[in-house]
C-alpha cells in the first residue's frame, strides 16, 4: 500500500498523455465487472464499446453467481492514453499466472479495453470477439 507507481509523463506525443491510473482504480474495473450484482448496463460502461457486449455480460453474471473472484494489479504503464498492467486472477479454484491487461482512457475514464474485455468475458465462460 505504501509503494505508489509514479509514472513519468511523455511528452513524445503529439497529445498530452492521459494521467497514470493508480493500480487501485484499474483493480476497481475488474472487481466491477465481475460482481453479479451489478447491472449489465453499467458493467458495459467498464469497456470499451461496452454496449456491444451486454449478452456475453450476462453470461457472465449468471456464471459468477456465488462465485467470487479477486485481482492483483501492478506494473502499471501508461502510453499514450492506453495502460496495460500486470493482473493476477484469484478464484475459488486458485491464482492464474499474471497477464498483461490493457485500458483506454476515453473522456477522462480507464475503461477496459475491447481486447481485454473479451479476453476477461471468455474466461467467464462468455466469449466474445474483439472488434
Amino acid at each position: 500500500m505504501s509503494s505508489s507507481s509514479a509514472v513519468a509523463a511523455s511528452t513524445s506525443g503529439s497529445a498530452a498523455p492521459a494521467t497514470a491510473p493508480t493500480p487501485e482504480t484499474l483493480q476497481a474495473v475488474l472487481v466491477k465487472l465481475s460482481d453479479p450484482a451489478v447491472p449489465t448496463a453499467d458493467k458495459a460502461k467498464l469497456i470499451v464499446n461496452g454496449e456491444k457486449r451486454t449478452a456475453n455480460i450476462d453470461q457472465m453474471n449468471k456464471g459468477l453467481a456465488g462465485y467470487t473472484l479477486t485481482y492483483a494489479v501492478s506494473d502499471v504503464t501508461v502510453q499514450g492514453n492506453t495502460a496495460t498492467a500486470q493482473v493476477t486472477i484469484n478464484s475459488p479454484h486458485g491464482a492464474a499466472p499474471a497477464m498483461p491487461i490493457t485500458w483506454e482512457n476515453v473522456d477522462g475514464t480507464w475503461k477496459l479495453s475491447d481486447t481485454s474485455g473479451c479476453l476477461l468475458l471468455g474466461f467467464a465462460q462468455a466469449p466474445c470477439v474483439p472488434a
